[in-house]
């Protein structure tokens, strides 16, 4: 069986984890911190990031979440979360990378670091002025998010996929640590809200990190 190499704060960890889990993979968790991590994770992933999935019976390991994610979509039938004609598969992509890495760049990654890292790892307070900035650039992401559930009943279009698991991935860490404000973007709620009901959802939303607890509405389905 696989085994995901992550920490309850990874986003990409929780892409890779709820595109499994849509598609029927089991798969149990190790923790496995990348700022703390011993030479066995290092020697799965010389890169040093989460998620790794690891099956010592197949002697397999893959890395990075996108390629985690393409190799269960070529060997697995189950829910395709890349479908549709050419340009539909083209723009899930587009918006997997929109979230993966500017979402990421602009919000989660700072938030992470903020709250996260510099509590557990540097014992340094948080910095409130990239905590605003976050924040602010948050609102520019839901925005586009209103505008795509305005448009279709999906981020990429009719059916659910790696777009949406990819988002509420980034969106669901942010959230953990208080940098989502969802004032005037009831779209977005609305997606998310279902996103969060879903059975595949619902094992993140149990999840805590160490000594770092998240605001009252993360876990409230209608929250």
């Amino acid at each position: 069986m696989w085994s995901i190499y992550q920490f309850p704060l990874c986003p990409f960890s929780r892409k890779v984890r709820l595109h499994l889990s849509e598609k029927g993979v089991a798969y149990d968790l190790v923790r496995a911190e990348p700022w703390a991590a011993d030479d066995r994770f290092w020697a799965l992933n010389p890169a040093g990031r989460t998620p790794v999935l690891h099956d010592p019976e197949k002697n397999m390991t893959l890395s990075d979440s996108q390629a985690i994610c393409e190799y269960f979509e070529e060997t697995n039938d189950r829910a395709p979360m890349i479908n549709g004609t050419a340009i539909q598969r083209a723009e899930i992509r587009r918006l997997v990378a929109l979230f993966d890495e500017n979402f990421f760049g602009d919000v989660t990654m700072p938030l992470l670091h903020e709250r996260m890292k510099k509590r557990l790892v540097y014992k340094q307070p948080p910095d409130s002025r990239i905590l605003r900035e976050a924040m602010k650039l948050s609102h520019g992401h839901l925005d586009y998010i209103d505008w795509l559930i305005d448009n279709r009943a999906w981020l990429a279009g009719s059916q659910m996929s790696l777009a949406d698991l990819a988002a509420a991935a980034q969106i669901s860490v942010a959230d953990y640590l208080g940098g989502i404000d969802w004032t005037g973007h009831a779209s977005a709620r609305g997606w998310y809200s279902v996103f969060k009901s879903r059975p595949s959802f619902r094992p993140l939303l149990k999840e805590r990190m160490d000594n770092i607890y998240p605001p009252e509405q993360y876990s409230d389905l209608d929250g």
